[in-house]
């Protein structure tokens, strides 16, 4: 990663900006499901899945795999046309929706999901307390909710712009976005190693999984 300035930053908290991140034809992201996803919903029995900020649909098609029924939602046009394409080619197609929304804006619609997940899905200015009660509206009793992101920490230091730090946060930070009717099942960060261009750089995820009551 590159240093951004301000205005690239905020670009970045925007549909168009992803929009132009995703508009060639290269894979921006590896394909492959994030760990906390794995272990969160690795021997869960599936059901139905909600990814919201779901990219190029590495997770969906994951969860897919393992035998859920997913939706896919984010708010890039391009990205879901990219993560479409990636269920089609895996031949999972017939097993995942497609849903443009903004998770700022989200809106359950009166939809409910056995599991709702968020992987490295920031809103400036501590805006994922917000997501995450909106998000909440969207898990079934007895649903999972699991939202995972970047950790402040020293390996976004140097190469981030103080916008993009100060979206990053702790697990704990995200409880008062729970309602009443869910428990924490983790509210801790752990470790990860990112693989650059320099060599391997140890980071955190925070990671906040709760249950809501049946």
């Amino acid at each position: 990663m590159g240093t951004h300035d301000e205005e690239a930053a905020a670009a970045m908290f925007e549909p168009a900006g992803w929009d132009e991140r995703y508009a060639g034809d290269a894979r921006f992201w590896s394909g492959r499901p994030n760990p906390q996803l794995v272990a969160a919903a690795g021997s869960a029995t599936p059901g139905t899945a909600l990814d919201v900020g779901c990219g190029e649909g590495g997770d969906v098609v994951w969860l897919a795999r393992q035998g859920w029924r997913v939706t896919g939602a984010d708010f890039s046009e391009a990205g879901l046309a990219r993560a479409a394409r990636h269920a089609e080619e895996a031949g999972l197609g017939d097993r995942i929706d497609w849903w443009r929304t903004d998770a700022r804006a989200f809106d359950a619609e009166g939809r409910a999901y056995d599991l709702v997940t968020s992987h490295y899905l920031h809103a400036p200015d501590g805006g994922m307390v917000d997501v995450t009660r909106r998000l909440a509206t969207a898990v079934a009793p007895g649903g999972l909710l699991l939202v995972v992101g970047h950790a402040p920490s020293h390996a976004f230091a140097h190469d981030l712009s103080e916008t993009h730090r100060k979206a990053m946060f702790l697990a704990a930070e995200l409880l008062p976005g729970l309602p009443d009717d869910f428990e924490p099942v983790t509210v801790e960060q752990r470790s990860r190693t990112l693989h650059r261009d320099e060599g391997p750089v140890e980071a955190e995820d925070s990671v906040l999984l709760a249950r809501r009551a049946r």
